[in-house]
């Protein structure tokens, strides 16, 4: 939803779901990557991209119908790991010295939580909104 340009050939997009739905509330739901993926487990080699930006579901509860969870996704029980996994793979596939940027919403999980959870220490990111922008750098070193 933050892509300026989502056709900028600069730009891989990448989600597990593929999915085009008018909803009656008016919503419309278009999940159309360019690669169809978990961000789990990426099919791109080590060190192939000099930033990333993983904007995970930030969701663990919403109904199956929800508009929320068709257009943003929910995150299973195992989000704890899975969000692990999935930087993980983003250090994997970054190229040394390359940049990660994080977005989450803690609308439903803290962001102190999702730290816990993760072996990475963000270098500079914003702390007082609900919804935090952070950014990684792969190479250093965890304080």
């Amino acid at each position: 939803m933050f892509h300026f340009d989502k056709q900028n050939e600069n730009v891989l997009y990448m989600d597990k779901r593929q999915h085009f739905e008018k909803l009656d509330s008016g919503h419309v739901i278009n999940v159309n990557p360019d690669v169809v993926a978990d961000f789990r487990n990426m099919p791109f080699e080590d060190e192939s991209f000099y930033m990333v930006i993983f904007d995970p579901p930030h969701l663990i509860k919403a109904g199956e119908t929800s508009w929320l969870a068709k257009k943003y996704g929910v995150l299973e029980e195992t989000w704890q790991e899975d969000i692990k996994q999935g930087f993980d793979e983003c250090m994997r596939v970054l190229k040394p010295n390359g940049t990660l940027i994080f977005k989450w919403n803690e609308e439903q999980v803290k962001l102190n939580e999702i730290l816990r959870s993760i072996d990475y220490q963000p270098i500079i990111g914003n702390k007082r909104s609900k919804t935090h922008w952070l950014v990684f750098m792969k190479g250093v070193a965890n304080e």
